[in-house]
């Protein structure tokens, strides 16, 4: 019997796990991350159609952070690398920072942007400027934008409207709880996006995506 692709990705997050457990638990500041989704979506678009698995590293020195991410996106691999500074007053944050998007694989270009975050108490806000990089082979135009969104909190449940602006453009809802079980962090999430972000059929869809993920 062929296993499926959620098992498969399942069984990719707990090995990663197992081998990050062992490997950064010695250095201070270090931390870890593996998750499988059962379909990747990033700021209300897409990004799979299938489970998809992804881990990352951070590593943190006062209010400085540093990190990077890797997902399997299916054409290839989406691999993040990003910083940031903070400063925590209570509870009142801010933060600002840079993040720049790889990919393996012909089919995107590179996407690096600044990062500016305000938060207080359930209430957070990110504002994002960025640019996506020319690449003749594979028709892909230089592109400015920047993208807003406002998240609320609270006990576990969460809800983020997100809206692009400049030369992207399409806004999406996305409602969510979270829990943790035996160690690992649970989710679930409805997310409704426009048509302008639906790459799939471009009339706007809502979308129940599934999460399992683990943090040390």
């Amino acid at each position: 019997m062929k296993k499926s692709l959620l098992t498969i990705a399942l069984a990719s997050t707990l090995a990663t796990s197992a081998f990050f457990s062992t490997s950064v638990s010695a250095v201070e500041g270090l931390s870890a991350n593996a998750a499988v989704v059962s379909q990747y979506f990033f700021r209300g678009i897409a990004q799979t159609t299938t489970a998809t698995a992804s881990a990352g590293v951070d590593y943190e020195n006062g209010n400085f952070s540093v990190g990077t991410w890797v997902a399997d996106v299916q054409d290839g691999m989406e691999v993040d690398f990003y910083g940031s500074y903070a400063i925590d007053l209570g509870e009142f944050g801010l933060s600002a920072g840079f993040t720049s998007y790889q990919y393996t694989g012909d089919f995107d270009s590179a996407y690096n942007e600044v990062n500016l975050g305000a938060s207080y108490s359930f209430l957070s806000v990110s504002y994002n400027i960025g640019q996506h990089d020319e690449d003749a082979a594979l028709g892909i135009d230089e592109a400015d934008y920047d993208f807003l969104s406002v998240t609320a909190e609270y006990e576990g449940f969460y809800a983020t409207f997100g809206t692009w602006g400049k030369d992207f453009d399409g806004d999406y809802l996305e409602i969510g709880y979270g829990a943790e079980v035996s160690g690992f962090d649970l989710g679930v999430a409805l997310i409704a996006n426009s048509k302008e972000l639906d790459l799939e059929t471009g009339k706007g869809d809502e979308t129940l995506v599934f999460s399992l993920s683990k943090s040390f």
